[in-house]
């Protein structure tokens, strides 16, 4: 499944991006309703519902003409939402400052699940500033599960 997700991302982010979105995230998944292919798409200013039905129009004529997935499928497009998911290693560094919850593929000192304040990458490593009394600690960045943020609702 991951080298047709890779195949998708090369195929859609170019066009995505040409019409000056950015291609957050891409999912293709088997739901009870059958497969469905989801993109998450953002801009600066926000997604509102007119560029989601915008860009859905565009890649569903791109996916007709390119016929990248075998049998049928639904494709959903939205924003990334309030707790908007890290899928990119850029994205830990656009969001620094942020608070985040991130769960690991293999435990460190016996925890798979850390949260608190999201300062950036060193290298290959993310760095947070973890609200557990642990200070700040670096988290491998190819062992993440996956990182959302955590909305902030004080504003």
């Amino acid at each position: 499944m991951n080298a047709i997700v890779d195949r998708l991302n090369g195929l859609l982010a170019p066009c995505v991006e040409a019409m000056g979105y950015e291609l957050a995230d891409l999912e293709l998944k088997r739901e009870n309703r059958g497969r469905v292919l989801r993109l998450f798409i953002d801009q600066e200013s926000g997604i509102a519902l007119d560029d989601c039905e915008r860009v859905s129009g565009q890649v569903s004529a791109l996916l007709d003409v390119e016929d990248p997935i075998q049998g049928n499928y639904s494709l959903e497009v939205s924003s990334p939402g309030l707790d908007r998911k890290l899928a990119k290693p850029e994205h830990f560094d656009r969001f620094a400052g942020r608070r985040v919850r991130i769960r690991m593929r293999s435990g460190r000192d016996g925890r798979k699940n850390f949260s608190g304040t999201l300062r950036g990458r060193r290298g290959a490593n993310v760095l947070v500033d973890s609200n557990g009394g642990c200070g700040e600690i670096e988290l491998r960045l190819d062992d993440i599960q996956v990182a959302r943020l955590m909305p902030d609702f004080r504003n």
